[in-house]
Protein backbone atom coordinates (compact mmCIF):
# COMPACT_ATOMS: atom_id res chain seq x y z
CA UNK A 1 0.00 0.00 0.00
CA UNK A 2 2.88 2.37 0.80
CA UNK A 3 4.36 1.83 -2.66
CA UNK A 4 1.01 2.55 -4.31
CA UNK A 5 0.64 5.73 -2.25
CA UNK A 6 4.15 6.82 -3.28
CA UNK A 7 3.34 6.24 -6.95
CA UNK A 8 0.14 8.27 -6.65
CA UNK A 9 2.01 11.03 -4.83
CA UNK A 10 4.79 11.05 -7.45
CA UNK A 11 2.31 11.36 -10.28
CA UNK A 12 0.47 14.16 -8.47
CA UNK A 13 3.76 16.06 -8.12
CA UNK A 14 4.58 15.45 -11.76
CA UNK A 15 1.18 16.42 -13.16
CA UNK A 16 0.88 19.57 -11.05
CA UNK A 17 4.45 20.60 -11.93
CA UNK A 18 3.82 19.96 -15.62
CA UNK A 19 0.72 22.15 -15.62
CA UNK A 20 2.50 24.94 -13.71
CA UNK A 21 5.43 24.69 -16.10
CA UNK A 22 3.22 25.16 -19.11
CA UNK A 23 1.33 28.10 -17.58
CA UNK A 24 4.51 29.93 -16.51
CA UNK A 25 6.32 29.11 -19.76
CA UNK A 26 3.51 30.37 -21.97
CA UNK A 27 3.05 33.51 -19.85
CA UNK A 28 6.74 34.27 -20.22
CA UNK A 29 6.57 33.57 -23.95
CA UNK A 30 3.79 36.15 -24.26
CA UNK A 31 6.05 38.75 -22.61
CA UNK A 32 8.96 37.73 -24.84
CA UNK A 33 6.86 38.03 -27.97
CA UNK A 34 5.48 41.43 -26.99
CA UNK A 35 8.87 42.88 -26.08
CA UNK A 36 11.21 41.33 -28.65
CA UNK A 37 9.16 41.44 -31.83
CA UNK A 38 9.17 38.71 -34.51
CA UNK A 39 12.77 39.05 -35.71
CA UNK A 40 14.49 39.02 -32.31
CA UNK A 41 12.09 36.35 -31.09
CA UNK A 42 13.10 34.34 -34.15
CA UNK A 43 16.81 34.70 -33.32
CA UNK A 44 16.11 33.67 -29.71
CA UNK A 45 14.28 30.49 -30.69
CA UNK A 46 16.58 29.66 -33.57
CA UNK A 47 19.49 29.49 -31.11
CA UNK A 48 17.51 27.23 -28.76
CA UNK A 49 16.20 25.01 -31.57
CA UNK A 50 19.67 24.68 -33.07
CA UNK A 51 21.33 23.50 -29.86
CA UNK A 52 18.33 21.36 -28.87
CA UNK A 53 18.84 19.28 -32.01
CA UNK A 54 22.47 18.64 -31.07
CA UNK A 55 21.65 17.99 -27.38
CA UNK A 56 20.38 14.49 -28.11
CA UNK A 57 23.90 13.44 -29.13
CA UNK A 58 25.07 14.04 -25.56
CA UNK A 59 22.44 11.73 -24.13
CA UNK A 60 21.81 9.09 -26.84
CA UNK A 61 18.98 7.46 -24.90
CA UNK A 62 20.93 7.04 -21.66
CA UNK A 63 18.22 8.70 -19.56
CA UNK A 64 15.59 6.00 -20.01
CA UNK A 65 18.23 3.28 -19.60
CA UNK A 66 19.49 4.82 -16.35
CA UNK A 67 16.05 5.18 -14.76
CA UNK A 68 15.03 1.62 -15.60
CA UNK A 69 18.30 0.01 -14.50
CA UNK A 70 18.51 1.96 -11.23
CA UNK A 71 14.93 0.93 -10.45
CA UNK A 72 15.92 -2.73 -10.98
CA UNK A 73 19.33 -2.64 -9.28
CA UNK A 74 19.51 0.23 -6.82
CA UNK A 75 22.69 -1.13 -5.25
CA UNK A 76 24.48 -0.63 -8.60
CA UNK A 77 23.56 3.04 -8.95
CA UNK A 78 27.11 4.37 -8.41
CA UNK A 79 28.54 2.12 -11.11
CA UNK A 80 25.76 2.86 -13.60
CA UNK A 81 25.84 6.61 -13.06
CA UNK A 82 29.65 6.77 -13.06
CA UNK A 83 29.86 4.90 -16.35
CA UNK A 84 27.24 7.08 -18.05
CA UNK A 85 28.84 10.30 -16.80
CA UNK A 86 32.20 9.18 -18.23
CA UNK A 87 30.59 8.57 -21.62
CA UNK A 88 28.69 11.87 -21.51
CA UNK A 89 31.80 13.93 -20.78
CA UNK A 90 33.37 12.71 -24.01
CA UNK A 91 30.13 13.21 -25.97
CA UNK A 92 29.72 16.70 -24.48
CA UNK A 93 33.12 17.79 -25.78
CA UNK A 94 32.45 16.37 -29.27
CA UNK A 95 28.92 17.81 -29.46
CA UNK A 96 29.95 21.27 -28.24
CA UNK A 97 32.72 21.39 -30.81
CA UNK A 98 30.25 20.28 -33.52
CA UNK A 99 27.76 23.04 -32.61
CA UNK A 100 30.47 25.71 -32.78
CA UNK A 101 31.80 24.47 -36.12
CA UNK A 102 28.39 24.06 -37.76
CA UNK A 103 26.97 27.44 -36.69
CA UNK A 104 30.04 29.13 -38.17
CA UNK A 105 29.42 27.41 -41.50
CA UNK A 106 26.18 29.36 -41.88
CA UNK A 107 25.92 33.00 -42.83
CA UNK A 108 24.49 34.24 -39.53
CA UNK A 109 25.27 37.56 -37.88
CA UNK A 110 27.39 37.76 -34.73
CA UNK A 111 24.36 38.24 -32.47
CA UNK A 112 22.84 34.94 -33.61
CA UNK A 113 26.18 33.14 -33.13
CA UNK A 114 26.52 34.60 -29.62
CA UNK A 115 23.02 33.38 -28.77
CA UNK A 116 23.98 29.89 -29.92
CA UNK A 117 27.11 30.00 -27.73
CA UNK A 118 24.96 30.93 -24.72
CA UNK A 119 22.55 28.13 -25.61
CA UNK A 120 25.45 25.68 -25.52
CA UNK A 121 25.77 26.39 -21.79
CA UNK A 122 22.11 25.48 -21.33
CA UNK A 123 22.50 22.39 -23.52
CA UNK A 124 25.39 20.99 -21.49
CA UNK A 125 24.06 21.82 -18.02
CA UNK A 126 20.55 20.58 -18.81
CA UNK A 127 21.93 17.30 -20.10
CA UNK A 128 23.73 16.54 -16.83
CA UNK A 129 20.81 17.84 -14.75
CA UNK A 130 18.49 15.43 -16.55
CA UNK A 131 20.93 12.59 -15.87
CA UNK A 132 20.95 13.36 -12.14
CA UNK A 133 17.16 13.51 -11.96
CA UNK A 134 16.87 10.32 -14.04
CA UNK A 135 18.93 8.57 -11.36
CA UNK A 136 16.65 9.89 -8.63
CA UNK A 137 13.61 8.68 -10.58
CA UNK A 138 15.02 5.17 -10.30
CA UNK A 139 14.30 5.42 -6.58
CA UNK A 140 10.64 6.27 -7.34
CA UNK A 141 11.12 9.87 -6.26
CA UNK A 142 9.82 12.67 -8.49
CA UNK A 143 9.26 15.24 -5.76
CA UNK A 144 12.57 17.10 -6.12
CA UNK A 145 12.47 17.14 -9.91
CA UNK A 146 8.90 18.44 -9.93
CA UNK A 147 9.71 21.24 -7.48
CA UNK A 148 12.90 22.17 -9.31
CA UNK A 149 11.18 22.37 -12.71
CA UNK A 150 8.72 24.95 -11.41
CA UNK A 151 11.44 27.00 -9.69
CA UNK A 152 13.43 26.84 -12.93
CA UNK A 153 10.52 28.36 -14.84
CA UNK A 154 10.01 31.07 -12.23
CA UNK A 155 13.70 31.99 -12.34
CA UNK A 156 13.68 32.22 -16.13
CA UNK A 157 10.59 34.42 -16.09
CA UNK A 158 11.77 36.64 -13.21
CA UNK A 159 15.26 37.30 -14.57
CA UNK A 160 13.96 37.52 -18.12
CA UNK A 161 11.37 40.14 -17.24
CA UNK A 162 14.04 42.09 -15.33
CA UNK A 163 16.36 42.01 -18.34
CA UNK A 164 13.58 43.28 -20.61
CA UNK A 165 12.55 45.94 -18.07
CA UNK A 166 16.15 47.20 -17.94
CA UNK A 167 16.17 47.16 -21.76
CA UNK A 168 19.18 44.85 -21.88
CA UNK A 169 20.10 43.29 -25.21
CA UNK A 170 19.06 39.87 -26.44
CA UNK A 171 22.20 38.18 -25.13
CA UNK A 172 21.20 39.06 -21.58
CA UNK A 173 17.62 37.89 -22.14
CA UNK A 174 18.80 34.45 -23.26
CA UNK A 175 21.46 34.53 -20.56
CA UNK A 176 18.71 34.33 -17.96
CA UNK A 177 17.97 30.83 -19.27
CA UNK A 178 21.62 29.91 -18.67
CA UNK A 179 21.39 31.25 -15.11
CA UNK A 180 18.34 29.10 -14.44
CA UNK A 181 20.16 26.09 -15.91
CA UNK A 182 23.06 26.69 -13.51
CA UNK A 183 20.59 26.66 -10.60
CA UNK A 184 18.97 23.46 -11.87
CA UNK A 185 22.34 21.74 -12.25
CA UNK A 186 23.51 22.70 -8.75
CA UNK A 187 20.20 21.74 -7.16
CA UNK A 188 20.01 18.34 -8.88
CA UNK A 189 23.62 17.60 -7.90
CA UNK A 190 22.90 18.61 -4.29
CA UNK A 191 19.81 16.39 -4.10
CA UNK A 192 21.69 13.46 -5.58
CA UNK A 193 24.64 13.88 -3.22
CA UNK A 194 23.02 14.96 0.05
CA UNK A 195 19.42 13.73 -0.09
CA UNK A 196 19.92 10.46 -1.97
CA UNK A 197 23.44 9.91 -0.57
CA UNK A 198 24.85 8.90 -3.96
CA UNK A 199 28.55 9.52 -4.54
CA UNK A 200 29.70 10.58 -7.99
CA UNK A 201 32.77 8.87 -9.37
CA UNK A 202 33.76 8.54 -13.00
CA UNK A 203 34.16 4.91 -14.03
CA UNK A 204 34.96 2.97 -17.17
CA UNK A 205 33.86 -0.61 -17.64
CA UNK A 206 34.18 -1.79 -21.26
CA UNK A 207 31.52 -4.48 -20.95
CA UNK A 208 29.06 -2.19 -19.16
CA UNK A 209 29.69 0.59 -21.70
CA UNK A 210 28.88 -1.75 -24.58
CA UNK A 211 25.72 -2.83 -22.75
CA UNK A 212 24.66 0.78 -22.19
CA UNK A 213 25.02 1.64 -25.88
CA UNK A 214 23.28 -1.56 -27.00
CA UNK A 215 20.23 -1.13 -24.75
CA UNK A 216 20.02 2.65 -25.27
CA UNK A 217 20.18 2.47 -29.08
CA UNK A 218 16.39 2.15 -29.73
CA UNK A 219 15.70 5.08 -27.38
CA UNK A 220 18.49 7.09 -29.02
CA UNK A 221 17.23 6.54 -32.55
CA UNK A 222 13.66 7.51 -31.67
CA UNK A 223 14.85 10.58 -29.76
CA UNK A 224 17.08 11.69 -32.66
CA UNK A 225 14.27 11.33 -35.21
CA UNK A 226 11.78 13.06 -32.90
CA UNK A 227 14.16 15.91 -32.10
CA UNK A 228 14.96 16.53 -35.76
CA UNK A 229 11.26 16.40 -36.66
CA UNK A 230 10.31 18.84 -33.90
CA UNK A 231 13.02 21.48 -34.28
CA UNK A 232 14.34 21.41 -37.83
CA UNK A 233 11.38 23.48 -39.02
CA UNK A 234 12.60 26.49 -37.02
CA UNK A 235 16.13 26.00 -38.33
CA UNK A 236 14.90 25.70 -41.92
CA UNK A 237 12.73 28.79 -41.50
CA UNK A 238 15.74 30.79 -40.34
CA UNK A 239 17.96 29.54 -43.17
CA UNK A 240 15.38 29.65 -45.99
CA UNK A 241 13.14 32.56 -45.00
CA UNK A 242 14.71 34.56 -42.16
CA UNK A 243 14.44 34.99 -38.39
CA UNK A 244 11.33 37.17 -38.74
CA UNK A 245 9.37 34.11 -39.89
CA UNK A 246 10.79 31.97 -37.09
CA UNK A 247 9.29 34.50 -34.67
CA UNK A 248 5.89 34.28 -36.37
CA UNK A 249 6.03 30.49 -36.34
CA UNK A 250 6.76 30.38 -32.60
CA UNK A 251 3.32 31.83 -31.85
CA UNK A 252 1.65 28.72 -33.26
CA UNK A 253 4.36 26.33 -32.04
CA UNK A 254 4.26 27.47 -28.41
CA UNK A 255 0.47 27.23 -28.23
CA UNK A 256 0.58 23.66 -29.56
CA UNK A 257 3.48 22.78 -27.28
CA UNK A 258 1.77 24.21 -24.19
CA UNK A 259 -1.42 22.21 -24.80
CA UNK A 260 0.40 18.89 -24.98
CA UNK A 261 0.35 18.53 -21.20
CA UNK A 262 -3.23 17.21 -21.58
CA UNK A 263 -2.41 14.01 -23.52
CA UNK A 264 0.98 13.75 -21.78
CA UNK A 265 -0.57 13.54 -18.33
CA UNK A 266 -3.29 11.18 -19.51
CA UNK A 267 -1.06 8.72 -21.38
CA UNK A 268 1.50 8.68 -18.56
CA UNK A 269 -1.23 6.97 -16.55
CA UNK A 270 -2.62 4.98 -19.47
CA UNK A 271 0.65 3.31 -20.48
CA UNK A 272 1.11 0.96 -17.48
CA UNK A 273 -2.52 -0.14 -17.72
CA UNK A 274 -2.03 -0.97 -21.40
CA UNK A 275 1.13 -2.93 -20.59
CA UNK A 276 -0.77 -5.00 -18.02
CA UNK A 277 -3.79 -5.59 -20.26
CA UNK A 278 -1.52 -6.71 -23.12
CA UNK A 279 -0.35 -9.60 -20.93
CA UNK A 280 -3.53 -10.41 -19.02
CA UNK A 281 -6.68 -9.01 -20.65
CA UNK A 282 -6.58 -8.10 -24.36
CA UNK A 283 -10.34 -7.29 -24.60
CA UNK A 284 -9.87 -4.73 -21.84
CA UNK A 285 -6.87 -3.35 -23.75
CA UNK A 286 -9.21 -2.59 -26.65
CA UNK A 287 -11.67 -0.86 -24.31
CA UNK A 288 -8.90 1.24 -22.73
CA UNK A 289 -7.61 2.30 -26.14
CA UNK A 290 -11.07 3.21 -27.46
CA UNK A 291 -11.84 5.25 -24.34
CA UNK A 292 -8.52 7.09 -24.55
CA UNK A 293 -9.22 7.99 -28.18
CA UNK A 294 -12.72 9.18 -27.28
CA UNK A 295 -11.53 11.43 -24.45
CA UNK A 296 -8.79 13.05 -26.51
CA UNK A 297 -11.16 13.58 -29.45
CA UNK A 298 -13.63 15.29 -27.12
CA UNK A 299 -10.91 17.50 -25.63
CA UNK A 300 -9.12 18.43 -28.86
CA UNK A 301 -12.02 19.51 -31.09
CA UNK A 302 -13.26 22.48 -29.01
CA UNK A 303 -9.67 23.72 -28.67
CA UNK A 304 -9.26 23.54 -32.45
CA UNK A 305 -12.55 25.26 -33.31
CA UNK A 306 -12.11 27.85 -30.57
CA UNK A 307 -8.58 28.73 -31.67
CA UNK A 308 -9.58 29.03 -35.32
CA UNK A 309 -12.45 31.37 -34.44
CA UNK A 310 -10.38 33.44 -31.99
CA UNK A 311 -7.02 33.34 -33.79
CA UNK A 312 -6.95 37.06 -34.51
CA UNK A 313 -7.71 37.91 -30.85
CA UNK A 314 -5.10 35.40 -29.63
CA UNK A 315 -2.41 36.80 -31.90
CA UNK A 316 -3.31 40.36 -30.90
CA UNK A 317 -2.14 39.51 -27.38
CA UNK A 318 1.39 39.51 -28.82
CA UNK A 319 0.88 42.97 -30.41
CA UNK A 320 0.15 43.87 -34.04
CA UNK A 321 3.62 42.78 -35.24
CA UNK A 322 2.36 39.17 -35.31
CA UNK A 323 -0.74 39.66 -37.46
CA UNK A 324 0.83 37.45 -40.15
CA UNK A 325 0.80 34.55 -37.66
CA UNK A 326 -3.01 34.20 -37.76
CA UNK A 327 -3.22 31.83 -40.76
CA UNK A 328 -0.25 29.67 -39.64
CA UNK A 329 -1.87 29.37 -36.21
CA UNK A 330 -5.20 28.31 -37.72
CA UNK A 331 -3.47 25.66 -39.84
CA UNK A 332 -1.22 24.37 -37.07
CA UNK A 333 -4.02 24.07 -34.53
CA UNK A 334 -5.82 21.57 -36.79
CA UNK A 335 -2.78 19.32 -36.33
CA UNK A 336 -3.60 19.25 -32.61
CA UNK A 337 -6.30 16.66 -33.33
CA UNK A 338 -3.75 14.21 -34.73
CA UNK A 339 -1.15 15.14 -32.09
CA UNK A 340 -3.61 14.26 -29.33
CA UNK A 341 -4.82 10.94 -30.73
CA UNK A 342 -1.28 9.91 -31.69
CA UNK A 343 -0.44 9.73 -27.96
CA UNK A 344 -2.63 6.68 -27.19
CA UNK A 345 -1.61 5.09 -30.50
CA UNK A 346 2.07 5.47 -29.61
CA UNK A 347 1.44 4.23 -26.06
CA UNK A 348 -0.32 1.15 -27.41
CA UNK A 349 2.55 0.29 -29.74
CA UNK A 350 5.14 0.73 -26.97
CA UNK A 351 3.09 -1.19 -24.40
CA UNK A 352 2.69 -4.11 -26.83
CA UNK A 353 6.39 -4.40 -27.71
CA UNK A 354 6.24 -2.47 -30.98
CA UNK A 355 8.87 0.13 -30.05
CA UNK A 356 10.80 -0.52 -33.25
CA UNK A 357 7.69 0.19 -35.31
CA UNK A 358 7.24 3.49 -33.47
CA UNK A 359 10.86 4.38 -34.21
CA UNK A 360 10.51 3.44 -37.88
CA UNK A 361 7.31 5.50 -38.16
CA UNK A 362 9.10 8.48 -36.65
CA UNK A 363 11.93 8.06 -39.17
CA UNK A 364 9.46 8.16 -42.08
CA UNK A 365 7.69 11.21 -40.65
CA UNK A 366 11.00 13.00 -40.07
CA UNK A 367 12.16 12.41 -43.67
CA UNK A 368 8.80 13.55 -45.08
CA UNK A 369 8.92 16.62 -42.82
CA UNK A 370 12.37 17.56 -44.11
CA UNK A 371 11.23 17.18 -47.72
CA UNK A 372 8.04 19.19 -47.23
CA UNK A 373 9.83 21.97 -45.34
CA UNK A 374 12.45 22.28 -48.09
CA UNK A 375 9.68 22.60 -50.70
CA UNK A 376 7.02 24.62 -48.83
CA UNK A 377 9.05 27.07 -46.72
CA UNK A 378 10.69 28.90 -49.69
CA UNK A 379 7.22 29.33 -51.24
CA UNK A 380 4.89 29.91 -48.29
CA UNK A 381 7.31 30.83 -45.45
CA UNK A 382 5.63 30.33 -42.04
CA UNK A 383 2.46 28.95 -43.60
CA UNK A 384 4.57 26.30 -45.34
CA UNK A 385 6.05 25.15 -42.02
CA UNK A 386 2.54 25.02 -40.52
CA UNK A 387 1.27 22.93 -43.42
CA UNK A 388 4.17 20.55 -42.86
CA UNK A 389 3.19 20.14 -39.20
CA UNK A 390 -0.39 19.30 -40.18
CA UNK A 391 0.50 16.88 -42.97
CA UNK A 392 3.21 15.02 -41.03
CA UNK A 393 1.07 14.56 -37.93
CA UNK A 394 -1.67 13.16 -40.15
CA UNK A 395 0.92 10.83 -41.68
CA UNK A 396 2.02 9.72 -38.18
CA UNK A 397 -1.62 8.89 -37.41
CA UNK A 398 -2.01 6.80 -40.59
CA UNK A 399 1.23 4.91 -39.95
CA UNK A 400 0.20 4.17 -36.36
CA UNK A 401 -3.48 3.31 -36.78
CA UNK A 402 -2.59 0.63 -39.36
CA UNK A 403 -0.66 -1.21 -36.67
CA UNK A 404 -3.36 -0.77 -34.04
CA UNK A 405 -5.59 -3.12 -36.03
CA UNK A 406 -2.76 -5.69 -36.06
CA UNK A 407 -2.40 -5.58 -32.26
CA UNK A 408 -5.98 -5.46 -30.98
CA UNK A 409 -9.45 -6.26 -32.31
CA UNK A 410 -10.28 -2.66 -33.11
CA UNK A 411 -13.18 -1.16 -35.01
CA UNK A 412 -13.16 2.64 -35.41
CA UNK A 413 -16.98 2.78 -35.41
CA UNK A 414 -17.31 3.79 -31.73
CA UNK A 415 -14.65 6.46 -32.05
CA UNK A 416 -16.24 7.80 -35.25
CA UNK A 417 -19.62 8.13 -33.49
CA UNK A 418 -18.01 10.14 -30.69
CA UNK A 419 -16.09 12.19 -33.27
CA UNK A 420 -19.36 13.04 -35.07
CA UNK A 421 -21.02 14.14 -31.82
CA UNK A 422 -18.00 16.18 -30.74
CA UNK A 423 -17.77 17.74 -34.21
CA UNK A 424 -21.42 18.79 -34.08
CA UNK A 425 -21.01 20.26 -30.59
CA UNK A 426 -17.81 22.06 -31.60
CA UNK A 427 -19.51 23.44 -34.73
CA UNK A 428 -22.38 24.87 -32.69
CA UNK A 429 -19.84 26.25 -30.21
CA UNK A 430 -18.00 27.96 -33.09
CA UNK A 431 -21.23 29.68 -34.13
CA UNK A 432 -21.65 30.81 -30.54
CA UNK A 433 -18.11 32.21 -30.50
CA UNK A 434 -18.82 34.16 -33.68
CA UNK A 435 -21.61 36.01 -31.90
CA UNK A 436 -20.06 36.11 -28.41
CA UNK A 437 -16.77 37.70 -29.42
CA UNK A 438 -18.39 40.94 -30.56
CA UNK A 439 -19.89 41.40 -27.09
CA UNK A 440 -17.36 40.00 -24.62
CA UNK A 441 -13.58 39.80 -24.18
CA UNK A 442 -11.65 36.69 -25.11
CA UNK A 443 -11.57 35.22 -21.58
CA UNK A 444 -15.33 35.48 -21.08
CA UNK A 445 -15.93 34.08 -24.58
CA UNK A 446 -13.62 31.14 -23.81
CA UNK A 447 -15.46 30.32 -20.58
CA UNK A 448 -18.90 30.59 -22.19
CA UNK A 449 -17.78 28.45 -25.12
CA UNK A 450 -16.47 25.72 -22.83
CA UNK A 451 -19.75 25.57 -20.92
CA UNK A 452 -21.72 25.47 -24.17
CA UNK A 453 -19.56 22.74 -25.73
CA UNK A 454 -19.44 20.36 -22.78
CA UNK A 455 -23.13 20.87 -22.13
CA UNK A 456 -23.88 19.94 -25.74
CA UNK A 457 -21.56 16.95 -25.84
CA UNK A 458 -23.11 15.62 -22.62
CA UNK A 459 -26.63 16.01 -24.02
CA UNK A 460 -25.55 14.29 -27.24
CA UNK A 461 -24.21 11.34 -25.24
CA UNK A 462 -20.58 11.91 -26.10
CA UNK A 463 -19.63 11.04 -22.54
CA UNK A 464 -21.40 9.96 -19.37
CA UNK A 465 -20.83 10.09 -15.62
CA UNK A 466 -19.11 6.68 -15.76
CA UNK A 467 -16.54 8.08 -18.20
CA UNK A 468 -15.62 10.89 -15.81
CA UNK A 469 -15.19 8.40 -12.96
CA UNK A 470 -13.00 6.22 -15.21
CA UNK A 471 -10.69 9.15 -15.97
CA UNK A 472 -10.36 10.01 -12.27
CA UNK A 473 -9.65 6.38 -11.44
CA UNK A 474 -7.03 6.08 -14.18
CA UNK A 475 -4.91 8.77 -12.51
CA UNK A 476 -4.82 7.09 -9.10
CA UNK A 477 -2.34 4.29 -9.66
CA UNK A 478 -0.10 5.13 -12.59
CA UNK A 479 3.48 3.98 -13.00
CA UNK A 480 5.71 6.81 -11.84
CA UNK A 481 8.77 5.72 -13.81
CA UNK A 482 6.88 5.66 -17.10
CA UNK A 483 5.23 8.98 -16.24
CA UNK A 484 8.64 10.47 -15.72
CA UNK A 485 9.92 9.02 -18.99
CA UNK A 486 7.00 10.48 -20.92
CA UNK A 487 7.57 13.95 -19.50
CA UNK A 488 11.36 13.77 -19.77
CA UNK A 489 11.04 13.26 -23.54
CA UNK A 490 10.11 16.92 -23.86
CA UNK A 491 12.51 18.35 -21.27
CA UNK A 492 15.44 19.60 -23.29
CA UNK A 493 17.13 22.91 -23.82
CA UNK A 494 14.63 25.63 -24.65
CA UNK A 495 11.61 23.34 -24.42
CA UNK A 496 10.74 24.14 -20.83
CA UNK A 497 11.53 27.82 -20.69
Amino acid sequence: MTKINNIAKNTSYLTIALIMQKVISFTYFAFLARNLGPENLGKYYFALSFTTIFAIFIDLGFINFLTREVAKKQDSVAKLLGSILSIKLILTFITTLAVIVVINLFNHDQLTKDLVYISIICMVLDSFTTTFFATIRGFHNLKYESISSVIFQLLVMSFGLLAMYLDLNLRWVLGTLALASIYNFIYSFWVLRHKMKIKLKLLYDAELTRSIFRVSLPFALFAIFQRLYTYLDSVFLSLLAGDYYVGLYQVAFKIIFALQFLPLAFTASLYPAMSTYWLTNKPQLTVAFERAMNYLIIISLPIIFGTIMLADEIVSVFKHDYSEAVLPLQITIIALFFIFINFPIGSLLNACDRQRRNTFNMLIVMLVSIGLNLVLIPIFKTTGASLTVLLTNFLMFILGIVWVKKIIVYSPKKNLIVFAKALLAAGIMAVGIYYFKSWFNIFVVTLMSMILYFGLIYLLGGFQKADILYIIKSFRKPNSNRAAEVVSEEKTTGEIE
